[in-house]
């Protein structure tokens, strides 16, 4: 009764280590395991490894039941021993925290600390210039250990970078080769390889590599923040012609009222006549819409404003040139087929 009540809430914790495999030996094992016959399930899964044609996937799934079935007996050296295997086959693949019990956890724990494996191996898929970025490469190594970047392509085996890495790497592949010029475009193998004294583990990572075209940048049509100003403008009205008519106007009145005697032979109608067509030639002249005269400040700052985006212009048609000899590289990683 003791034993019941250990065993039945570490597999209620714990999810369920086979999914959907095919080989018929692990599938009985499988229904051992969940009907809590841990003896039986051990038994059949140990068989499916040792005479059955297991892939890697079956092999998976065999040395995770294991684990989880000795882990359940208490067994702490064969539960370790599986556990092992199965990191060792799959380096990512680990208990569920949130459903697994903590004697499971600390047991994956414990084999995870007794070997070394390369975890987390991820690579983004970036676009940049050749020369101007890099692939970034993340990973995380189980035990301390000298972490080896190699890419290998078509005509192209370089070692991108080797240190020393405790717990999470990161290194960074420019995608260019000795002298600087973009890697051609093809499949590559990116290949991390952790070594400890006399232990090894290397893990691949298949990536793609593609050119493309630099964009070039748009010539500008105007400074942004400035506006051109107007050269000439409308002077106001002038009002001095009309005022001078009235002069000679009022002036010519006072000539016909005082040449009334008509001794000089001129008539006052021909004096109010010239005094009125100098009014209206006054009029005219004063409601005459001005003609535009020249701004000498606006037409300096127009030129200061042109010669301004023609250099910036000059400036970006260089910019332009040195885009169009360069290469655009997209790395992305190949999906697993």
């Amino acid at each position: 009764m003791r034993q019941h009540l250990v065993i039945v809430p570490l597999l209620v914790l714990a999810s369920s280590p086979l999914q959907g495999q095919a080989n018929p030996v692990l599938r009985q094992a499988r229904d051992a395991y969940e009907a809590l016959d841990f003896a039986q399930a051990i038994s059949l899964a140990s068989r499916a490894l040792q005479r059955e044609s297991l892939d890697r996937d079956d092999r998976i799934i065999a040395n995770e039941l294991l684990g989880f079935a000795y882990g359940a007996l208490d067994s702490t050296r064969q539960a370790v021993d599986h556990f092992r295997e199965l990191i060792f086959l799959d380096p990512d693949r680990e208990p569920d925290v949130t459903r697994v019990s903590p004697r499971i956890t600390s047991l994956y724990a414990s084999a995870l600390g007794q070997v070394l494996v390369i975890r987390r191996l991820e690579v983004d898929s970036v676009a940049f210039v050749a020369n101007q970025g890099a692939l970034p490469i993340r990973f995380q190594l189980s035990r301390p250990a000298r972490a080896i970047v190699r890419v290998v392509g078509p005509d192209y085996d370089v070692v991108v970078d080797s240190q020393l890495v405790a717990g999470t790497g990161r290194f960074e592949w420019r995608a260019v080769n000795e002298i600087g010029d973009p890697v051609t475009p093809g499949d590559y193998q990116l290949i991390v390889t952790a070594i400890e004294a006399g232990n090894e583990f290397a893990a691949p990572m298949e990536i793609a590599v593609s050119h493309g075209v630099v964009d070039t940048i748009p010539h500008l049509t105007s400074l942004p923040g400035y506006s051109p100003l107007p050269e000439t403008e409308i002077p106001p009205r002038n009002w001095r012609p009309l005022g001078i008519s009235v002069l000679y106007g009022g002036l010519s009145a006072g000539a016909a009222v005082a040449l009334e005697n008509n001794d000089l032979g001129i008539s006052n109608r021909e004096i109010l006549g010239v005094s009125a067509l100098a009014l209206i030639t006054g009029f005219v002249m004063s409601v005459k819409k001005p003609e535009p005269r020249p701004v000498p400040a606006n037409i300096r700052y127009n030129q200061l404003l042109r010669e301004d985006l023609a250099r910036q212009n000059a400036d970006i048609a260089r910019q332009n040139a040195e885009r169009r000899r360069q290469t655009l590289l997209t790395v992305f990683p190949r999906s697993p087929q």
